[in-house]
């Protein structure tokens, strides 16, 4: 099925990251041109650029300053010319438990800078390139997580970031970027545990995988192809046109309680 993206600029943020990788797949199998953002990675985002069919610009940009994303904007568009569509998909997830009653403030604004402050200069950068340009279609991806939906013990800053994300800044921006684009969508996925190298540690021991697999119907952790699939669907005028505001978890149907007890999963299969 023909999605649409076909010549279309996306610009994926953490594009040298799992799901990012994945994403600049789909996409670049798709026919979209690419801009792949990395912070300190810009190497592997170099590399992945030269692997892919499509017209690709890999850029390094610290997306916690405003001056790096309007740098990044501006050499997005000084090679396309244009942007189309925006995937907010940099983040980080701190390994070590933190409960709020020791959780350093450090650690908190650190967070809340990277996971969420990020994602709106990125959105306001990229709603001034819609005002000006005013395209009759656009269309944001915010990448946000099951946390947002559940919460995250001890890694309550974790949450609170992605929340933002997901329900703020979601369903906020879904009112604002038709003013600019009269087709214009911002949708967001919530990816569960998904095996990538931000979830190797998590994932790396047999009773953690038991306990992801009691959450869920679907007995298997994703992979960042799921995710990927999730945001291209979400990207595509054509097989999504008519869809803005939706928080879609991708996460095997978990849920906030246990579904099956510890005889009956076998993380072996995840």
């Amino acid at each position: 099925m023909d999605s649409g993206l076909t010549g279309k600029v996306i610009l994926i943020t953490g594009a040298s990251g799992g799901i990012g990788t994945a994403t600049a797949r789909l996409l670049a199998g798709e026919g979209a041109r690419l801009v792949l953002h990395a912070h300190r990675r810009l190497e592997a985002a170099e590399a992945l650029a030269g692997e892919l069919p499509s017209e690709t610009l890999a850029v390094a940009a610290d997306l916690r300053r405003e001056e790096a994303v309007d740098g990044l904007f501006q050499q997005a568009l000084g090679r396309f010319g244009q942007l189309d569509g925006l995937v907010a998909n940099a983040g980080i997830w701190p390994e070590a438990p933190a409960p709020v009653e020791t959780m350093e403030l450090a650690r908190w604004n650190e967070v809340l800078a990277t996971n969420l402050t990020s994602v709106f200069l990125c959105a306001r950068a990229f709603f001034r390139h819609l005002a000006r340009r005013r395209p009759p279609e656009a269309s944001v991806v915010l990448v946000g997580s099951t946390a947002a939906l559940f919460g995250e013990a001890d890694h309550c800053e974790y949450a609170a970031a992605k929340a933002g994300l997901t329900h703020g800044l979601t369903l906020s921006l879904k009112n604002e970027i038709v003013r600019h684009s009269p087709g214009g969508r911002v949708n967001a996925v919530c990816p569960g545990w998904t095996r990538t190298p931000m979830a190797e540690a998590g994932l790396a021991e047999r009773e953690a995988v038991a306990g992801v697999l009691q959450t869920r119907p679907l007995q298997r952790v994703a992979r960042a192809g799921d995710v990927a699939a999730a945001v291209a669907f979400l990207l595509s005028p054509r097989l999504a046109g008519h869809v803005s505001g939706a928080i879609l978890p991708v996460a095997g149907g978990m849920e906030g309680r246990l579904l099956h007890r510890r005889d009956q999963v076998d993380p072996e299969r995840a």
